[in-house]
Protein backbone atom coordinates (compact mmCIF):
# COMPACT_ATOMS: atom_id res chain seq x y z
CA UNK A 1 0.00 0.00 0.00
CA UNK A 2 2.87 2.37 0.83
CA UNK A 3 4.35 1.78 -2.64
CA UNK A 4 1.04 2.68 -4.26
CA UNK A 5 0.81 5.93 -2.22
CA UNK A 6 4.39 6.81 -3.12
CA UNK A 7 3.63 6.35 -6.84
CA UNK A 8 0.51 8.54 -6.56
CA UNK A 9 2.53 11.27 -4.82
CA UNK A 10 5.28 11.07 -7.47
CA UNK A 11 2.71 11.30 -10.26
CA UNK A 12 1.09 14.36 -8.64
CA UNK A 13 4.48 16.05 -8.31
CA UNK A 14 5.29 15.40 -11.98
CA UNK A 15 1.97 16.96 -13.00
CA UNK A 16 2.92 20.11 -11.08
CA UNK A 17 6.44 20.30 -12.51
CA UNK A 18 6.98 23.51 -14.50
CA UNK A 19 7.42 23.22 -18.25
CA UNK A 20 10.56 25.30 -18.38
CA UNK A 21 13.06 24.15 -20.97
CA UNK A 22 16.63 25.02 -19.94
CA UNK A 23 18.06 27.86 -22.03
CA UNK A 24 21.18 30.00 -21.88
CA UNK A 25 19.17 33.05 -22.94
CA UNK A 26 18.19 33.91 -19.37
CA UNK A 27 14.81 34.35 -17.70
CA UNK A 28 14.17 37.94 -18.87
CA UNK A 29 15.05 37.20 -22.50
CA UNK A 30 12.95 34.04 -22.40
CA UNK A 31 9.97 35.99 -21.03
CA UNK A 32 10.39 38.78 -23.61
CA UNK A 33 10.71 36.36 -26.51
CA UNK A 34 7.80 34.26 -25.26
CA UNK A 35 5.55 37.32 -24.97
CA UNK A 36 6.38 38.55 -28.44
CA UNK A 37 6.15 35.18 -30.11
CA UNK A 38 2.85 34.26 -28.41
CA UNK A 39 1.34 37.50 -29.73
CA UNK A 40 2.66 36.59 -33.20
CA UNK A 41 1.21 33.09 -32.85
CA UNK A 42 -2.20 34.52 -31.91
CA UNK A 43 -2.06 36.80 -34.96
CA UNK A 44 -1.03 33.88 -37.18
CA UNK A 45 -4.02 31.82 -36.06
CA UNK A 46 -6.37 34.81 -36.48
CA UNK A 47 -4.98 35.54 -39.96
CA UNK A 48 -5.16 31.86 -40.92
CA UNK A 49 -8.82 31.65 -39.96
CA UNK A 50 -9.68 34.96 -41.64
CA UNK A 51 -7.92 33.84 -44.82
CA UNK A 52 -9.84 30.55 -44.78
CA UNK A 53 -13.09 32.43 -44.06
CA UNK A 54 -12.57 34.59 -47.14
CA UNK A 55 -11.46 31.53 -49.16
CA UNK A 56 -14.71 29.73 -48.23
CA UNK A 57 -16.90 32.75 -48.93
CA UNK A 58 -15.27 34.05 -52.11
CA UNK A 59 -17.58 34.76 -55.05
CA UNK A 60 -17.61 36.63 -58.32
CA UNK A 61 -15.97 36.49 -61.74
CA UNK A 62 -12.45 35.85 -60.34
CA UNK A 63 -13.67 33.19 -57.92
CA UNK A 64 -11.32 30.43 -58.99
CA UNK A 65 -8.15 32.54 -58.97
CA UNK A 66 -8.92 34.22 -55.65
CA UNK A 67 -10.17 31.00 -54.05
CA UNK A 68 -6.96 29.16 -54.96
CA UNK A 69 -4.74 32.11 -53.96
CA UNK A 70 -6.31 32.31 -50.51
CA UNK A 71 -6.11 28.55 -50.03
CA UNK A 72 -2.39 28.61 -50.85
CA UNK A 73 -1.83 31.56 -48.53
CA UNK A 74 -3.80 29.94 -45.69
CA UNK A 75 -1.65 26.80 -45.96
CA UNK A 76 1.50 28.92 -45.74
CA UNK A 77 0.19 30.85 -42.72
CA UNK A 78 -0.88 27.63 -40.97
CA UNK A 79 2.59 26.17 -41.52
CA UNK A 80 4.04 28.96 -39.35
CA UNK A 81 2.09 27.91 -36.26
CA UNK A 82 3.91 24.81 -35.06
CA UNK A 83 7.45 26.20 -35.53
CA UNK A 84 6.45 29.35 -33.61
CA UNK A 85 5.02 27.34 -30.71
CA UNK A 86 7.98 24.97 -30.65
CA UNK A 87 10.41 27.90 -30.67
CA UNK A 88 8.61 29.39 -27.66
CA UNK A 89 9.03 26.08 -25.82
CA UNK A 90 12.71 25.81 -26.83
CA UNK A 91 13.53 29.18 -25.24
CA UNK A 92 11.86 28.13 -21.98
CA UNK A 93 8.40 29.60 -22.45
CA UNK A 94 4.87 28.32 -22.44
CA UNK A 95 2.65 28.80 -25.46
CA UNK A 96 -1.01 29.41 -26.24
CA UNK A 97 -3.44 26.95 -24.73
CA UNK A 98 -6.88 27.76 -26.13
CA UNK A 99 -9.04 29.73 -28.54
CA UNK A 100 -9.74 32.11 -25.66
CA UNK A 101 -6.01 32.68 -25.17
CA UNK A 102 -5.69 33.48 -28.87
CA UNK A 103 -8.62 35.91 -28.66
CA UNK A 104 -6.99 37.75 -25.75
CA UNK A 105 -3.70 38.24 -27.62
CA UNK A 106 -4.67 38.61 -31.29
CA UNK A 107 -4.31 41.98 -32.96
CA UNK A 108 -5.64 40.86 -36.36
CA UNK A 109 -9.31 41.79 -36.34
CA UNK A 110 -11.93 39.17 -37.15
CA UNK A 111 -14.41 39.74 -39.96
CA UNK A 112 -17.76 38.10 -39.27
CA UNK A 113 -19.68 39.96 -41.98
CA UNK A 114 -22.26 37.95 -43.91
CA UNK A 115 -20.86 39.23 -47.20
CA UNK A 116 -17.60 40.94 -48.14
CA UNK A 117 -16.79 42.09 -51.68
CA UNK A 118 -13.91 40.07 -53.15
CA UNK A 119 -11.64 43.10 -53.61
CA UNK A 120 -12.39 44.16 -50.03
CA UNK A 121 -11.36 40.69 -48.86
CA UNK A 122 -8.05 40.95 -50.69
CA UNK A 123 -7.47 44.48 -49.40
CA UNK A 124 -8.20 43.52 -45.81
CA UNK A 125 -5.89 40.52 -45.99
CA UNK A 126 -3.18 42.68 -47.60
CA UNK A 127 -3.38 45.13 -44.70
CA UNK A 128 -3.37 42.29 -42.16
CA UNK A 129 -0.29 40.73 -43.76
CA UNK A 130 1.46 44.13 -43.77
CA UNK A 131 0.68 44.50 -40.07
CA UNK A 132 1.98 40.99 -39.38
CA UNK A 133 5.25 41.79 -41.18
CA UNK A 134 5.67 44.93 -39.05
CA UNK A 135 5.03 42.94 -35.86
CA UNK A 136 7.49 40.27 -36.93
CA UNK A 137 10.11 43.00 -37.32
CA UNK A 138 9.34 44.26 -33.81
CA UNK A 139 9.85 40.78 -32.35
CA UNK A 140 12.99 40.40 -34.47
CA UNK A 141 14.42 43.40 -32.59
CA UNK A 142 13.67 41.65 -29.29
CA UNK A 143 15.31 38.38 -30.33
CA UNK A 144 18.31 40.24 -31.78
CA UNK A 145 18.84 41.97 -28.46
CA UNK A 146 18.72 38.57 -26.71
CA UNK A 147 21.11 37.11 -29.29
CA UNK A 148 18.50 34.44 -30.15
CA UNK A 149 19.84 33.70 -33.60
CA UNK A 150 17.58 30.71 -34.26
CA UNK A 151 14.37 32.66 -33.67
CA UNK A 152 15.72 35.60 -35.69
CA UNK A 153 16.42 33.29 -38.62
CA UNK A 154 12.89 31.88 -38.58
CA UNK A 155 11.38 35.36 -38.32
CA UNK A 156 13.40 36.55 -41.33
CA UNK A 157 11.90 33.79 -43.46
CA UNK A 158 8.38 34.55 -42.18
CA UNK A 159 8.82 38.23 -43.00
CA UNK A 160 9.76 37.30 -46.56
CA UNK A 161 6.77 34.95 -46.89
CA UNK A 162 4.44 37.59 -45.42
CA UNK A 163 5.75 40.26 -47.80
CA UNK A 164 5.18 37.86 -50.70
CA UNK A 165 1.57 37.32 -49.62
CA UNK A 166 1.12 41.09 -49.34
CA UNK A 167 2.55 41.56 -52.84
CA UNK A 168 0.29 38.90 -54.37
CA UNK A 169 -2.79 40.34 -52.65
CA UNK A 170 -1.87 43.81 -53.86
CA UNK A 171 -1.31 42.73 -57.46
CA UNK A 172 -4.42 40.55 -57.54
CA UNK A 173 -6.59 43.47 -56.45
CA UNK A 174 -5.15 46.17 -58.74
CA UNK A 175 -7.36 47.55 -61.46
CA UNK A 176 -5.83 46.99 -64.89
Amino acid sequence: MAMKDAKKTELKERRKAPLVTPSDLGAKASADITGGMNAILADVFALYFKTKNFHWHMSGPHFRDYHLLLDEQADQIYAMGDPIAERIRKVGGSTLRSIGHIARLQRIKDNDADYVEPLDMLGELREDNQALAARLREVHDVVDEARDIATASLIENWIDETERRTWFLFEASRHA
